[in-house]
């Protein structure tokens, strides 16, 4: 399974846009092929801040994932957003059972 961390300061005059656009990016993805979870949340310490939290079946999904042009609209426009470049991280990982 690929994990994926990632987050965006975004600048107050563009908050609500950049939420609803996440907002809209996150039911997009949840519908892809191997997408297993995708969500974004507010951080709670720093409001401006949106963090995305996503799990994909392998890194076949995620590449096909980032080759859907309404994915690559998103980054581009919450980069746009952005008060800072966002930031990733890619995770492999196995659930580990408790």
């Amino acid at each position: 399974m690929i994990i994926v961390l990632g987050s965006a300061v975004v600048r107050e005059e563009h908050f609500s846009e950049a939420l609803a656009l996440s907002t809209e990016h996150v039911a997009r993805s949840r519908a892809e092929p191997g997408c297993l979870a995708h969500a974004v949340h507010r951080d709670t310490e720093n409001p401006l801040r949106l963090v995305f939290v996503e799990q994909w079946s392998d890194q076949a999904a995620l590449r096909e994932h980032f080759k859907v042009p309404a994915s690559r609209s998103f980054a581009k426009a919450l980069a746009g957003a952005a008060s800072e470049p966002p930031k990733m991280s890619l995770y492999e990982a196995h659930e580990v059972p408790i």
